[in-house]
């Protein structure tokens, strides 16, 4: 026999199964105490309809006792008191008259000898025991027939000591008319329930139903609007309770708002700004096919247009290279991948990897701070908690804006200064280019945002990664003038980022391209009083 094998459920199904109605929450805690409260309220009417049909019928059976109590009487003999009884004609009558229940009658003498009556009615046993002339009832069974019995210790002259010297009268009924009277009162209460309780299911379904059509209105005017309508949904058409519901969807609607627009002003940017870059190379190619279809090619010219389009490639590739790293930045589940990481490691790479442009640019530039002679003596140094790959781009950004303003014959220096309590890292780039107006320190960490007066090629995201990548590390990036001593007012910009629990450096410098002491390494022509 062929064996079948069922596939799994995927994660939609299972989600489909997992979710709950409302509707259906609130029908079942509605129903579900009404449908367990409609037996016991049977049981409580069936119990309280036994008291009610017991009351008229006790109350008979109280008289037949007292009506028979007066028929006993004790006369003296030779020896002791003897009680004695006479059952009159009417009596007997009365005990014969009920064609529905059998009834039995006992009477009993001072030392419980049988004056009249059925010997096989039960005697009351001690704890049923009462004062003579108080009547009691119990129930007992006669014939295995249940039966209701009313007795009384008969209170007679000269005899009220204690009730075992008294005659006892007991009077026994079966429960035909009681049932019967039972029953018709749970029928008269029970039966319309079975129409009332399936009418009360109706009626609160229809109110739910009611209750809950707002919801679907809502759902509905949400369904059909357009995609690109972010417009505010109107509270006053939502129900009190889905109130707080629906200004959490305006609040998102007014977050989704302002990231799309934020998205597209974004791309126009991007596009404006690689517009140029490919209308450069555009117009060079152009230029150098129609010198070579003049039959006039100049090398020179040649040489230039070649030259411009290799600049003009060069730029558009550091556009995309920019705007890729703008997105890894604001990519939330990238920058969740958190690791203790070194930043004075990830530093001197950094340092290294733009050696060969400063030294074309003729730029001094320097690492101060911890380096790997201090890393061999301190394995742990100023760590951080955060993405590598994230901080790497933050100090290169960092670095190649420093390298892009510093003019020829400039400094530029990164330093990592650990603080000795272990609550923060600093990061520092500082250079002697012509520095950040304050006026414009908060603009210039905008998307595509360039200081006037700027001829340098930049993309204007440099800033606006360092900003993002620095948010996604609870980092605090400032600009200030740097404490450069050339001409120029120089830019610094600094970075603390909170220090990883695990322990600091404490202190260690390291000597980074030389054997000294100092903590500072230089690339291309170092300025005066720099090691």
């Amino acid at each position: 026999m062929p064996r079948t094998t069922s596939n799994p459920p995927s994660p939609t199904e299972a989600r489909r199964r997992e979710q709950r109605s409302l509707f259906g929450e609130i029908l079942d805690w509605m129903l579900a105490p009404l449908l367990l409260l409609w037996p016991m309220s049977v049981v409580l009417t069936w119990l309280v309809a036994q008291g009610i049909a017991n009351k008229p019928f006790d109350r008979e059976l109280g008289e037949m006792v007292r009506v028979l109590s007066k028929e006993v009487s004790v006369r003296a003999g030779a020896a002791r008191p003897q009680a004695v009884f006479k059952l009159p004609a009417a009596a007997s009558e009365i005990l014969r008259t009920d064609e529905t229940d059998d009834i039995y009658y006992q009477v009993l003498g001072l030392r419980g000898e049988l004056l009249s009556g059925e010997s096989t009615l039960p005697v009351p046993g001690d704890e049923d025991r009462a004062p003579p002339g108080e009547v009691r009832f119990r129930d007992d069974t006669v014939n295995n027939d249940g039966v209701r019995v009313a007795y009384m210790w008969v209170n007679v002259p000269d005899r009220s000591g204690a009730a075992g010297d008294a005659p006892l009268v007991q009077v026994a009924e079966t429960l035909g008319k009681r049932s019967r009277l039972a029953t018709e009162i749970i029928k008269g209460v029970i039966l319309p329930q079975f129409v009332i309780l399936p009418l009360a299911v109706l009626l609160v379904w229809l109110a739910l139903a009611r209750g809950i059509a707002p919801l679907n209105q809502l759902q509905q005017r949400i369904r059909r609007r357009d995609s690109n309508d972010l417009s505010p949904i109107d509270e006053r058409q939502a129900p009190e309770e889905v109130a707080p519901l629906v200004r959490a969807i305006n609040d998102l609607l007014a977050r989704l708002d302002q990231s799309m627009r934020a998205q597209k002003h974004f791309l126009a940017d991007a596009a404006h700004q690689l517009k140029t870059p490919l209308a450069g190379l555009r117009t060079q190619a152009e230029l150098a096919q129609r010198q070579i279809d003049a039959g006039r090619s100049d090398p020179q010219a040649l040489k230039e247009s070649l030259q411009q389009i290799a600049r003009s490639s060069e730029s558009a590739a550091h556009m995309v290279n920019q705007l890729l790293a703008m997105a890894r930045a604001e990519n939330q589940q990238h920058a969740a991948q958190r690791e203790v990481v070194d930043l004075a490691r990830l530093a001197t790479e950094t340092v290294r990897d733009f050696v060969p442009r400063a030294l074309e640019q003729h730029i001094d530039l320097g690492y101060e701070g911890p380096g790997d002679a201090a890393a061999a003596r301190h394995p742990q140094g100023p760590l951080v908690l955060g993405h590598a790959l994230l901080l790497r781009e933050l100090i290169r950004n960092l670095v190649d804006n420093a390298l892009r303003y510093t003019p020829g014959g400039g400094t530029v220096t990164v330093r990592v200064i650990d603080d000795p309590f272990g609550q923060v890292v600093v990061l520092q780039v500082e250079d002697s280019g012509p520095g950040i107006a304050v006026t414009e320190r908060e603009l210039v960490f905008q998307p595509f945002y360039r200081s006037l007066g700027t001829n340098v090629d930049g993309s204007g995201l440099g800033l606006a990664i360092v900003r993002e990548i620095a948010v996604q590390h609870g980092a605090e990036v400032t600009i200030s003038d740097a404490s450069t001593r050339s001409p120029a007012p120089g830019t610094l910009i600094t970075v603390r980022l909170p220090a990883s629990s695990t322990a600091g450096l404490g202190g260690a410098e390291l000597s980074f391209g030389s054997a000294g002491g100092s903590s500072r390494s230089t690339s291309g022509s170092p300025a005066p009083g720099r090691a």
